[in-house]
């Protein structure tokens, strides 16, 4: 390439990405905290050399420094208190991904132990991942909840959206190429399989600030390649939506679907 076409590309790659770049978090550090944390929250199962007291509790404090850095290009102002404030929902948070590998656990059969659910299950950890992004993003940080799911996405193939509302004991099974758009509120007890998507009937800028996506209600088993598109759709509690169903019309409570419903 000649001198003049490197120069003249230089020029464009720093103008068109370094201004914004300022502001992001950096990517790797993201996803090795998101990694870090999730060791340390199952350290028994995933960093065994991180089962004691005092270790653990020095690891905590460290990524806590951790994630008051990666907030600080867009929260210069109140890193810390956004982190502390992180810190402070954790128990809570910790405490509903135990609740999601135990609903794992109780639901699939192969299963042979909440710890094998824990290390193994791709559907587990894109959840736990969701469930620590979906603090950061109650908390009006950008970028990095984003950056937090989308890699959970890379690793396991399953695309939730930090902004989703998530209720207690989810199970994803399989769980390659499963949706879950930004509007979209799933209850609790509800049972996921591979390819399912939530997602939006139109996809427009203008629509932004409103509903997109649908809502699940509790105890809803989704069986895989399902299809439910749409802000005002509403799949009834108790509901069983069958494979490969194209849905975009509300289902009424205790209601069995086979096939499309549009």
């Amino acid at each position: 390439m000649p001198a003049n076409a490197i120069e003249t590309l230089v020029e464009q790659i720093l103008n068109a990405t370094m201004a914004d770049a300022q502001r992001l978090p950096s990517k790797c550090e993201a996803r090795q905290f998101a990694q870090e944390l999730f060791h340390a929250l199952f350290p028994a199962v995933c960093q065994p050399a991180l089962a004691d007291a005092q270790r653990l509790e020095s690891e905590l404090k460290r990524l806590h420094i951790a994630l008051e850095n990666l907030l600080r290009p867009t929260h210069r102002e109140d890193a810390m208190e956004l982190a502390k404030t992180f810190y402070a929902a954790l128990p809570a948070i910790h405490r509903l991904m135990i609740e999601d590998a135990a609903a794992l656990y109780d639901s699939d059969p192969a299963a042979r132990s909440v710890a094998e659910v824990i290390q193994s299950y791709p559907g587990f950890y894109a959840v736990a991942q969701y469930r620590l992004a979906h603090q950061l993003y109650l908390q009006n940080v950008p970028f990095l909840p984003r950056l937090i799911t989308e890699y959970a996405h890379e690793v396991t193939g399953i695309d939730i959206h930090p902004g989703a509302n998530i209720g207690a004991r989810v199970a994803i099974d399989h769980g390659s190429g499963v949706v879950i758009g930004e509007t979209s509120v799933v209850g609790e007890r509800v049972r996921i399989y591979q390819g399912v998507t939530l997602g939006a009937l139109a996809v427009e800028k203008s629509m932004q600030n409103a509903k997109r996506h649908p809502t699940v209600e509790d105890d809803v088993v989704i069986y895989a390649n399902a299809t439910i598109l749409g802000g005002q759709t509403v799949i009834g509690h108790g509901c069983t939506i069958g494979a490969n169903a194209w849905i975009t019309k509300s289902v009424p409570p205790n209601t069995r679907v086979a096939g499309d419903l549009v």
